[in-house]
Order: C-alpha cells, then structure tokens, then sequence
C-alpha cells in the first residue's frame, strides 16, 4: 500500500483484517504510527523513490494499491516505477477523469474514485430503498439482492419469468423469516413477502427491476 492517508490506510486495515499481508509505505510516521499493529509490516520512505520500491517484493505482490493524496504528479510516478518493476495488478485511487486517463495509459490496472463510489452508492440506496446490495461484476453486468416487487407476490418464478420480461437472471432466493438461501431456485418456487432476490443482469434491466411496484 503507497500512502497511508485515509483512504490508504482504511483499504490496508480492511485487506489485513481478510486476511492479507499487507506493507504501508509513507513519508509520515503518525499515520504508520496508527496501522503498525494492524498491518504486516510499515516502512517509512518516499513511495515515488524508485530505490525503495526497488527493496519491496513488488513482483511478488497480488495487487500494489497507491493511494497518494491529491498530488497527480506523484501518483504518476509511484503508477510508472511499479510497472517497471513487474507489478501483476495496479490499483490507483484516481483524482480527476484526466488523471484516471493518464493512469490507465501507464498501466494502472483499475482506477478508483472512492468519492464517487460512495455518493453513488448512497444516491443508489436512497432512490431504491428495496435495493438491499449491488456489485458491479464488469463494465456491463452487475449483480444485485433485492426485496421481491409486490406486484410479484404470489407468483411462481416460472409464472414471473423475470428473463423474459426484463431480463435478469435469478441466481439465488433467500427466505429472512427462515433464515435460508436457495442457489438457482426452481420456476415452481413461489414469490413472497420477506424474501429477497440475487439476480444479475446489465444496469437498464436493473433500472426496470428496481422501479418495478
């Protein structure tokens, strides 16, 4: 992890609590101060010092996160040094669209704008209030859990045929009263109250799912 800010340090102690073994590079002692006893390993420096990066199993690294503030410059440079460096995944906390251009044309394997991210999330969550999750799975599918629409109620799967009117597939049915999960439920399985709906399809089926009564 390249920079230790707020969002370099949230990112690394959510990837040492899955699990990972994670380094933090920083210039500031207080913020490695402050995940030392969370994270591998933290290590005072210059994350733009192609000599220091040289000393870090880069290579060897799943993913090398840079999350440098709002100074493009450096971030440029920390993209470019990795890369060069053998880097198998780079992922960029991205500043401007232009930015983000300029990263990706360095070899940034997916840029970030975590600012972005959480305002459309929220908007999402409070536009559609029976949207109870949403993951994006590529530039066009996302997969989506959502509370059964009312005017579904009652009807079978098979009778609803969410494929051939909107769309969507239905990969999972979870009961919440009864607390249990069916993958890829039958087209005889009946729609009702407290149930909740995995499917994936691309954004303007969701869009139909969703404003769905």
């Amino acid at each position: 992890m390249l920079g230790m800010g707020s969002f370099g340090s949230a990112l690394a102690s959510q990837l040492a609590a899955n699990g990972c073994r994670v380094t933090g590079v920083d210039q500031r002692r207080d913020r490695l101060d402050a995940v030392k006893n969370v994270i591998h390993e933290a290590i005072i420096g210059d994350a733009t010092d192609r000599e220091l990066l040289e000393n870090l199993p880069i290579k060897d690294s799943t993913s090398v996160f840079i999350s440098l503030g709002e100074t493009i410059s450096r971030s440029l440079l920390a993209t470019l040094h990795v890369k060069e460096l053998g880097a198998r995944d780079v992922v960029v906390k991205g500043v401007t669209k232009e930015h983000g251009k300029i990263l990706s044309h360095l070899g940034a394997n997916r840029v970030v704008f975590p600012e972005e991210m959480v305002a459309k999330e929220l908007a999402d969550k409070s536009s559609w209030p029976n949207v109870l999750d949403f993951l994006p799975i590529d530039p066009e599918y996302s997969v989506v859990e959502i509370t059964v629409p009312e005017s579904l109620e009652g009807k079978t799967l098979a009778e609803a045929d969410l494929r051939s009117t909107i769309g969507v597939f239905v990969l999972g049915l979870r009961d919440v009263m009864q607390g249990r999960f069916q993958m890829f439920p039958e087209g005889r399985t009946k729609l009702i109250q407290d149930q909740i709906l995995l499917v994936i399809g691309r954004e303007e089926e969701l869009a139909r799912l969703r404003e769905m009564n």
